[in-house]
């Protein structure tokens, strides 16, 4: 079954919260400010394969997204909705 997400922006305007049917994380909160801190994480590696992801943020039930200044959402939300849905598959 597919995940749902339902992608929303935070007061940062660098970031967007990805809310998730699923459990990201067991408990507490996790932040990634690279691709290898996140090797423990399925969901924050995929994150990081995408071009201009500066930061992941886990909690439970949501995901934050931080990305480089020098991108753009248009390109990077799709990819990153993708990338969520393909971890929890």
């Amino acid at each position: 079954m597919a995940v749902n997400i339902q992608v929303s922006t935070t007061p940062n305007e660098h970031a967007m919260k990805f809310t998730i049917d699923r459990q990201a994380i067991e408990s507490g909160h996790k932040t990634y400010a690279n691709a290898e801190e996140a090797e423990e994480s399925t969901v924050a590696k995929a994150l990081f394969g995408l071009e201009g992801v500066a930061s992941v943020f886990l909690m439970a039930d949501f995901i934050t997204v931080t990305k480089k200044p020098e991108a753009k959402w248009d390109n990077l939300q799709p990819s990153a909705v993708e990338a969520i849905q393909a971890s929890f598959d």
